[in-house]
């Protein structure tokens, strides 16, 4: 034995070194190592925040090479309120509780729905939305009329979400219909399927269809299938204090409106939108964009917009004609007024290019009489709503609220005080007097509709 050690002697000292290794890069990997110290401790001390979600249009994408997304959104709030860094882990939908459950990340926000069965693997947060889930078919597809009459027809939803848990609910009560379950396919893509025909029925929670519809205005919203539910953030069994952390930053978000204004940026007015509105909008940008993209994507990089945004304006005042007519005698494609064409240096505001160098160019000065605003996104809604109603008028409203003890500066408190201008109580007292005051509201909600279609679109396959 003693030969057999001392022949093999640095072999075995290797092994045991490798083992050694191996045991502690365990350790390591799964946050064991120091194990005294809690989530929320380890968080402030590396000073990485890890959120455990998934790839879709309602939770986290990359636009233009950023972030963005509903639960992302939320997610950098709550990162900064603990004052850390962002970290982001996309596991695959059926693969986010195992991660969380091995410690490969903090907490999951992706759009949960509270559910018996996840209870018993998971703690959940307060909520922080209502949705109600709905059948989603074509058009030109007859849906069920009740949960009864969905005898014999055939449902397409994602494996291990509420909605197969609710389906296998309606299915015992001997209500008979069949449902095909598919693996790591998000909602979207099914509400795509949908769409194009490939399939005829799916579920979806009633914001993430009215949202799709944008990009799939031949699909419809059919009966709910059953009460609503809540949506919250999930976290570890075991992890009291992360629950306790996350509960905070929610009754903060409800508090200081944080929640509403992220809320209303991805989900405002999703209901109002108009199919039909929707389905020609898309037509025209395969029929009538083309002609002028080259000249916008030229003119909107001069001033640093996205020229995305600078076509749903374009779209939103005339409808991509370049012909086109207000009730008020603008013209052209971004609708300039004579005065401002003359402003902006321009001599025909009927030619395309010119009324498009024009409408960026005072589009532009808009944005930079709010460069007091330290949000980016509200300054370009600032800007819009001044493109339409004047900016007179938009500085009124702010005062309006200001008088009101709100905040001047947030987009959510002028949706309030921009219609007053059209009552004599309100506009008597200020500068630039009455305007509809309404316009401004559903005019920004529309091209940020657009603008939210434009963003999904493969521009390589529109020539």
């Amino acid at each position: 034995m003693k030969k057999f050690y001392f022949n093999n002697f640095i072999l075995i000292n290797l092994l045991g070194l490798l083992s050694f290794l191996i045991f502690l890069s365990v350790l390591i990997h799964n946050k064991e190592f120091g194990s005294d110290l809690t989530r929320v401790e380890r968080i402030k001390k590396t000073g990485v925040l890890r959120l455990i979600t998934n790839n879709s249009i309602n939770t986290y994408y990359y636009y233009n090479g950023q972030p963005t997304g509903f639960e992302y959104d939320l997610a950098r709030e709550f990162a900064n309120f603990l004052n850390v860094d962002l970290d982001i882990v996309t596991p695959g939908w059926n693969n986010m509780f195992s991660y969380l459950e091995q410690g490969k990340g903090d907490f999951i926000a992706a759009g949960l729905a509270i559910t018996k069965e996840r209870l018993e693997k998971v703690n959940f947060s307060i909520p922080y939305m209502t949705i109600q889930q709905h059948i989603v078919h074509h058009k030109l597809v007859f849906g069920p009329k009740n949960i009864e009459d969905l005898t014999f027809r055939t449902i397409h939803v994602r494996r291990g979400t509420s909605y197969h848990s609710r389906l296998e609910e309606i299915k015992k009560t001997g209500v008979d219909f069949n449902y095909i379950l598919h693996d790591n396919v998000p909602t979207e893509e099914l509400i795509r399927m949908v769409h194009d025909r490939e399939i005829k029925f799916t579920v979806a929670d009633n914001n993430i269809a009215y949202l799709n519809q944008r990009y799939y205005p031949d699909i419809r919203i059919g009966i709910a299938l059953q009460e609503k539910e809540s949506l919250a953030w999930a976290v570890n069994k075991n992890d009291s204090k992360m629950l306790e952390q996350i509960n905070k930053f929610f009754l903060y978000a409800n508090e200081t409106g944080l929640l509403k204004q992220i809320s209303n940026k991805y989900y405002s007015n999703i209901k109002d939108t108009d199919p039909y509105d929707l389905k020609r909008f898309h037509q025209r940008i395969k029929t009538r964009l083309p002609k002028y993209k080259k000249i916008i994507i030229e003119e909107s990089q001069k001033y640093g917009f996205d020229w995305k945004l600078v076509a749903a304006v374009v779209y939103q005042e005339s409808h991509f004609n370049p012909n086109a007519r207000s009730f008020t005698n603008v013209r052209g494609l971004m609708q300039v007024t004579t005065v401002t064409a003359e402003e902006m240096g321009i001599k025909n505001r009927l030619k395309p290019s010119q009324s498009i160098k024009a409408g960026i160019k005072y589009l532009d000065k808009m944005v930079r009489k709010f460069d007091y605003l330290g949000d980016d996104y509200e300054r370009i809604l600032f800007a819009l709503a001044s493109y339409n109603i004047g900016y007179g008028h938009v500085i009124d409203a702010m005062q309006i609220a200001v008088d009101m003890g709100l905040d001047g500066m947030k987009w959510q408190n002028l949706k309030t005080t921009l219609p007053l201008l059209s009552k004599s109580k309100y506009y008597k007292q200020t500068k630039y007097g009455y305007a509809r005051g309404w316009e401004p509201l559903q005019y920004v909600e529309r091209i940020l509709t657009y603008y939210d279609i434009l963003k999904q679109k493969n521009f390589k396959e529109i020539k």
